[in-house]
């Protein structure tokens, strides 16, 4: 919810303000003209406020993706995979203090490849499960039909 509520609310702004039409702007400086466009403050008050906006929701993330995904890594590695979950950290770590010096366009790419690798095991789930779910609603269809 914290995550669509925030970029609804930016994606708004960014779009009544008008700043996405700026060619020279990119990356925060669409958001920050956007904000300091909306906002009944000076720009370095509302650039501020942008700031803090953008700590406090990176400070967030960082911390929600890194549990869920150490999650979904003692799921599928089961409880006794105590090195590989403080391997993972480390690499989490090191990661998050290299991030902001790669380019915003590097950055993006990364998680863009991660986030597409992701679908590799839901689409092989998706077809080893097929048969799974075509029986379950088959079953839920029979059992409907005799109820009515």
């Amino acid at each position: 919810i914290d995550t669509i509520v925030i970029c609804t609310m930016t994606g708004l702004a960014i779009v009544v303000s008008g700043a996405w039409q700026n060619p020279e702007l990119e990356g925060v400086e669409i958001t920050d003209a956007a904000f300091q466009h909306g906002l009944p403050f000076s720009g370095q008050v509302s650039s501020f406020i942008l700031m803090a906006c953008l700590v406090f929701f990176a400070f967030t993330t960082i911390l929600g993706w890194s549990y869920y995904s150490e999650r979904c890594l003692t799921y599928l590695r089961g409880k006794s995979s105590h090195a590989l979950t403080l391997s993972y950290r480390w690499l989490y770590i090191v990661a998050v203090f290299i991030g902001p010096y790669l380019t915003v366009e590097a950055v993006w790419d990364t998680a863009d490849i991660f986030n597409g690798l992701m679908a590799f095991p839901n689409v092989i789930a998706l077809i080893v499960l097929s048969g799974v779910v075509a029986q379950e609603t088959k079953q839920y269809f029979k059992e409907k039909r005799h109820l009515l």
